[in-house]
Parts: C-alpha cells; sequence; structure tokens
C-alpha cells in the first residue's frame, strides 16, 4: 500500500497526518541512538530528574520535539502503569523513528542501571555481612527516609489541590496503613472515586492552568501541531499486542517449564509481571505493596533489605522501580532450588527486569497513536486524578513502613487490628541521626539526592569503623 506521507500532491504537508516520517527530516538512526545512550548515563534523581534530562537534550537544545508535544506526551504517559520516564523516552524514540526507536529509547534507558544495580546486588550478598558494608547501608537507608518524604511534599504539592482529593489521599494511607486492603484495589477505587468526583462534582478537581505555551527558537524537527506518520490500525493494535504477549510471557513459562511452577523464579516472574500492571503513580507507590508481598508473603529478604535496595536503586542510574531487581537477586540466591544460587540470581535478575519493563514498552507502543484521542478525555482524567492523589497516600504509608524497620531493630502486634507498632526501647540512634542530617541537607540545603546519598553512607560509614552500635 503506497505511504500517503511520500504524495504532498495528495495529502499536503499541511495534513497532520502525512508528516515525513523524521529521519527524512534530519534526524538519522544513529544520531537519535548516540543521543539516548548519552540521556541514559545521566538518568540519576527520580523521575523528576530523568525527564529534565530529556527536557533539556530533546527540547532546548536537539529541538526534536517540541514544548508542547513534550508535555502531550508526558500526560499520556502519565495516564499507563509503569515509570513515566522511560515510558516518555519510549514514546519520543516512537516518534522519532518508529517502533525501533521507541524500543532502542526505552532499553537504552533502562540497560545502564540494569547492569549497574545488578553488581552492586552481588556485592551486597558477597560482603552485606561485613561491618564496613554494614555501615554503608545503615546510612543510605537512613537517607531513603528523608527522600520519601521529600517524595510525599513534592507529590502531594501538585497532586492535592481542593479538599476531596486531600480525603482521598488519606483514605488511601488509611486503607493501606490501618486494615491492610492490597494496594491494587486501593488505586483501583481511587480511579472510581476521581471518575465519579469528575461526573457529579467537577469542581472537586480543579482544572489547571495550561503549561505548553509557545516555544521559542527555531521550529522543532517534530512540530508540535504534527501527528505521527503511523495511523492507529485494528491490523496495528492486534499486531503490537500478540507480539508483546509473547515477548512478555515467553521467558517465565520457560522459566516454568524448567525449573518447575513452584521455583522461585516462576513465582517472581508471575508476581512482578502482575505489578507491572498496577504500577501507577511510580515507583515510591508501587513499592509499598511490592515491600509488603516479598518481605511478608513470600520472605525473600527482610525489611532492612528492601530499604536498602531502593538505596542503591537511588544510586544508580534508570528508574528506581529498578530496586525489584535487587529483590528478586536476594530471593533467587536465598531458595535457588536445583540451580546455583549465584546462577539463579542472576537469572531472576534479568527474569524480573525482563517482566518489569516489556508492559511499559507495550502500553506505549499500543497506545501512542490513539494519544489525541485519550488526552481529550474527561472521564479519563479524572480517574488519573483520583489515582495520583491517593499515590500520596501511598508513598506516605511506604514511608511509614520504612521508617519503622530502619529506625527500630524489632516491632510488636498491638491493638484489634494487629498492627506492627515499633518497639521504643530497640530505637536506633545511628540511623536516627543520619536520617536528620539527610532531611537537612534535602529541605534546607537544597542538595541533590545523589549528593546527599553519598554525605549519608559516609556517615554510617564512619559510624561503624567507630564502633557504635548500628543494629
Amino acid at each position: 500500500m503506497t505511504d500517503p506521507a511520500t504524495h504532498p500532491a495528495t495529502h499536503p504537508a499541511t495534513d497532520p497526518v502525512s508528516a515525513a516520517a523524521p529521519e527524512q527530516r534530519g534526524v538519522p538512526f544513529r544520531t537519535a541512538v548516540r543521543a539516548w545512550f548519552l540521556i541514559s548515563l545521566q538518568t540519576f534523581g527520580g523521575p523528576a530528574g530523568q525527564i529534565a534530562v530529556m527536557q533539556r537534550t530533546l527540547v532546548d537544545e536537539k529541538r526534536w520535539i517540541g514544548q508542547r508535544r513534550f508535555l502531550h506526551a508526558l500526560n499520556y504517559c502519565t495516564l499507563l502503569p509503569g515509570p513515566e520516564a522511560q515510558q516518555l523516552a519510549t514514546y519520543v524514540g516512537w516518534l522519532l523513528h518508529g517502533t525501533r526507536g521507541g524500543l532502542v529509547a526505552g532499553g537504552l534507558f533502562v540497560l545502564p542501571g540494569v547492569v549497574a544495580l545488578l553488581v552492586l546486588s552481588a556485592v551486597y550478598v558477597a560482603f552485606g555481612d561485613t561491618t564496613a558494608i554494614t555501615a554503608l547501608f545503615t546510612g543510605l537507608a537512613a537517607a531513603v527516609l528523608a527522600i520519601v518524604v521529600q517524595a510525599v511534599i513534592r507529590v502531594g504539592k501538585k497532586a492535592l489541590d481542593s479538599r476531596a482529593l486531600v480525603a482521598i489521599a488519606v483514605a488511601a494511607f488509611l486503607a493501606l496503613a490501618l486494615f491492610g486492603v492490597p494496594f491494587p484495589l486501593v488505586v483501583a477505587l481511587a480511579g472510581v472515586a476521581g471518575w465519579a468526583l469528575g461526573r457529579w462534582r467537577p469542581a472537586a478537581l480543579p482544572q489547571r492552568k495550561a503549561a505548553d505555551g509557545p516555544d521559542a527558537g527555531p521550529p522543532p524537527v517534530i512540530s508540535d501541531d504534527v501527528l505521527h506518520h503511523e495511523a492507529p490500525t485494528t491490523r496495528r493494535t492486534l499486531r503490537v499486542l500478540v507480539a508483546g504477549l509473547v515477548v512478555w510471557g515467553l521467558p517465565v513459562a520457560a522459566v516454568a517449564l524448567f525449573t518447575g511452577t513452584g521455583s522461585v523464579l516462576t513465582e517472581q516472574g508471575l508476581f512482578f509481571s502482575g505489578a507491572a500492571v498496577v504500577t501507577f503513580g511510580g515507583a515510591y507507590a508501587v513499592l509499598a505493596y511490592v515491600a509488603q508481598q516479598a518481605v511478608d508473603v513470600y520472605g525473600w529478604l527482610q525489611p532492612r533489605e528492601m530499604v536498602r535496595g531502593l538505596a542503591l536503586a537511588e544510586t544508580t542510574p534508570g528508574p528506581l522501580i529498578m530496586v525489584v531487581q535487587f529483590v528478586a537477586f536476594l530471593g533467587a540466591y536465598r531458595a535457588p532450588g536445583a540451580l546455583d544460587p549465584w546462577v539463579a540470581a542472576v537469572l531472576a535478575s534479568l527474569l524480573v527486569t525482563w517482566v518489569t519493563f516489556v508492559p511499559s514498552f507495550l502500553f506505549v507502543l499500543l497506545g501512542a497513536p490513539y494519544m489525541e484521542r485519550l488526552r481529550g478525555n474527561r472521564s479519563l482524567s479524572a480517574a488519573l486524578t483520583g489515582i495520583t492523589a491517593a499515590v500520596v497516600g501511598v508513598i506516605a504509608n511506604l514511608g511509614l513502613y520504612f521508617a519503622v524497620h530502619t529506625l527500630f531493630s524489632e516491632t510488636v502486634t498491638a491493638g484489634p487490628l494487629a498492627l506492627e507498632l515499633p518497639d521504643p526501647a530497640t530505637l536506633r540512634w545511628v540511623p536516627l541521626v543520619v536520617a536528620l542530617v539527610a532531611a537537612v541537607l534535602l529541605f534546607r540545603v537544597r542538595w541533590s539526592v545523589l549528593r546527599t546519598l553519598a554525605v549519608c553512607a559516609v556517615l554510617g560509614l564512619a559510624a561503624g569503623l567507630a564502633g557504635l552500635p548500628l543494629g
């Protein structure tokens, strides 16, 4: 079939669907690959920092995409479960060079973090019992408490601009902290609440001012008013869906076949495949769910180790959800079955990374051609607003969970709801002091996350070498 984008006489250049592919207008694929690789090496500091790097590189410096188009793509990615920064990279890569561009951009976005965290996980398993490593992780874990508090404040300022949304956030926190409501159910109920407010009380969901003003500087390669040349079709949707599901599920099926349905690798493959479709609100939101399941249900690691894993993810490039790689590594190493522990750990780490990120590619490549329709859907936007509000409560619950298991050596069960409360007599002074230092550095001095983590790691190491009690 003839590509209408190559026949301007029939489809003039002003037709938004008929734009030529960007590579034909000055963005060679090799140039884009090099740019994505350089971006991947700068993706520290969580989604805000990662999005800022792409904004500076793609919009401000290279002018491959306009400001409005960049924000529209970001808005679409926030609708999806999964790491929005990685999905934004996938979307822009698809916009530039189609499916191969999306795969390369999204893949390079996570590759450095995968390699770095795999190495750090191995170091932790091999040397984690030494005094120096224990002290180092004590400092990092304490810093994570201040980082999570910072995340609650940042998300709350953006998301909670009405009393109704504050109520949703508080309800989500209480549902998780007091009643143990499953995380996916909290997300679903928040979405329903947001939809209901948008339908019957729209004033409870204030309309935010548009932030996508006109661009300054030379026109971008991809005009804000031009849609991608690949139009949505049923045939394309089915092809992408079938291919994505096969690529997603085949490794899990292979692991189940060769290691058994009850092996830790199969359990992890199935669990994290399910977690990948409910990770609304970013890594901090889903980590409470992952921590509860990985620690209390499957027993893959201890609560303090979950905090240490997040600290490692904070120090490496890529999405913070990469902490699941650390979880899988430890769980498989300790229950390898018939495999060598190191082999099982590496396989589990790679498998969980695969099933966590393949859905992100699938969601973007499936939905990107329909972005304009989704962007104008008021009901969907209202549901997302409710979910975003609940995320504040979810992250607050995560902070509470981490604080209990980082600042206290033991917990007690109390009350009719069997709440897990800290034992005040087991307060750990070193993590408390380091956490307070981290809070001062983040909130008063306004240091970056990476710089704060480095200082707290040194403080923890100094405390360990000085013989101060860490446990």
